[in-house]
């Protein structure tokens, strides 16, 4: 059975932000925060929803929260939930949002770290595939075939690193993926993190229509785009087993999905169908290595 969505309370724990319009990185650290509650402590890197959300002499956290240094998220945490513990505090939730360059990039060595400590944390990479708040550079979650300005004509000519596949090959206890244009199985996910033990990630696909090339009022269609085309796969890995959350919808949606960004404009036909070999051959994996019960959907 799939777990409860989790009530969202009224209260608010990121607004007066300063995101551009249809930011989804904001969508996902406002619901994150919403489900976690007042005792969460955030810890943010350089990045977006730093930039956004910590403006003198306005914060834009309810909630204790902290810029770290652009490398330094897990660590940053693992300091905060040991001092807390030390201190006799008991009920508080550390949670980190990091970007993709943060994350894959930037920041990976920490939160390797910080899974093989288990820390008892939850980090949320907020996905909007390439580093947005200076400019829009190529991050190694840039998929193949995105302009950015530090990219060829031609687009990225690499593929998207995986980090869920990653941070589950330490045996971290609780692994998830999710959307922003699907919330409710994105709440389930963080409530569920919230209630195990040791290093918990989640990795979150967050349109970024800046970045993107898209219009401000297309961040949810193009996220729920993503996993529907088969894109962006929703899953979640527990006890050394990955589990299907959600099946690619229509296929077929791929793409319109990809025509309808302005970063991928440029491509070619022969482009178009390497994303989808691409595609299809992670499906193959999932169908042949993965829990695919639909008896464990999320949605």
């Amino acid at each position: 059975m799939s777990p409860p969505v989790p009530e969202l309370s009224d209260d608010e724990f990121f607004y007066g932000h300063k995101a551009c319009a249809g930011c989804g990185g904001s969508l996902a650290v406002r619901i994150a925060l919403k489900v976690l509650g007042e005792r969460a402590v955030a810890v943010l890197p350089a990045g977006c929803m730093s930039a956004v959300g910590f403006n003198f002499p306005q914060l834009c956290f309810a909630n204790n929260a902290i810029i770290s240094t652009f490398a330094g998220t897990a660590s940053m945490m693992t300091g905060i939930e040991a001092g807390l513990r030390a201190r006799g505090i008991t009920d508080f939730k550390v949670v980190g949002f990091a970007g993709d360059g943060g994350t894959a990039d930037i920041g990976i060595q920490a939160l390797s770290g910080a899974i093989d400590r288990g820390d008892d944390v939850i980090y949320i990479c907020y996905d909007n595939e390439a580093y947005m708040n200076t400019g829009t550079q190529k991050s190694s979650l840039t998929p193949f075939g995105a302009r950015t300005t530090t990219t060829p004509f031609k687009g990225n000519v690499r593929d998207k690193k995986d980090m869920f596949e990653i941070a589950a090959a330490h045996g971290i206890p609780y692994a998830a993926t999710a959307s922003v244009g699907y919330l409710n199985d994105y709440m389930r996910k963080v409530a569920k993190a919230a209630e195990i033990k040791g290093t918990k990630y989640i990795h979150v696909i967050a349109p970024c229509p800046t970045g993107w090339g898209a219009g401000s009022d297309e961040t949810i269609e193009l996220a729920k785009e993503a996993v529907d085309c088969g894109l962006w796969p929703l899953a979640e890995y527990e006890n050394g087993e990955f589990t299907l959350s959600m099946r690619a919808k229509d296929p077929s949606l791929l793409d319109g999905h990809i025509r309808r960004q302005g970063r991928f404009r440029h491509l070619t036909s022969e482009d178009m169908e390497h994303i989808r070999e691409l595609r299809d051959r992670r499906w193959d994996r999932i169908e042949r290595k993965w829990n695919t019960d639909q008896r464990r959907r999320t949605q």
